[in-house]
């Protein structure tokens, strides 16, 4: 799955929503191999953008992720109003989680409400195994960082995908 991140200028220019279906078509994607990422802060200043962009992509067969999740003061309360596949936990909680008990207490309550809703977590600045190692305890879906890997040109992703078949 390719992960797009998606600005809230973006979710406001009328043309955007169309560019991305034309871009299907033209290059015959799949579309449920694209997950398109927006902040929380972006989808709530963009709210009914934000819900237009979801539910009719939707409809094609993309996911979604709500990026930075929990660095806004009303996040859960936004949390039932899109429809997203996935909760990418903000990395503020994530990159002190093995020494920060507060911050520990908030990533298990964003996990624990997203799998309650039937969404996928995602955290991110995964940086040691240390945190890795809590975040599986937790039952966190994903992980992504520098622990994991680091971060590569999709030039060369694509490059070495082509040689490898």
């Amino acid at each position: 799955m390719c992960f797009v991140y998606v600005s809230g200028q973006s979710l406001n220019n009328e043309d955007f929503f169309e560019e991305i279906i034309a871009d299907f078509r033209k290059h015959k994607l799949a579309p449920e191999k694209f997950c398109f990422e927006v902040t929380e802060a972006a989808a709530i200043a963009n709210l009914n953008s934000a819900s237009h962009f979801f539910y009719a992509l939707r409809k094609l067969g993309c996911k979604f992720a709500l990026d930075d999740f929990g660095s806004g003061l009303s996040s859960f309360a936004y949390l039932k109003n899109f429809p997203v596949d996935f909760i990418k936990i903000d990395g503020v909680f994530i990159k002190d989680l093995h020494t920060d008990p507060v911050h520990l207490a908030l990533v298990k309550s964003i996990n624990d409400v997203s799998h309650v809703m039937g969404k996928k977590t995602i955290a991110k600045f995964v940086e040691n195994k240390q945190i890795l190692k809590k975040l599986k305890s937790l039952g966190v879906d994903h992980a992504q960082g520098y622990c994991i890997a680091i971060p590569e040109l999709m030039i060369d992703v694509v490059a070495d995908k082509l040689e490898n078949n």
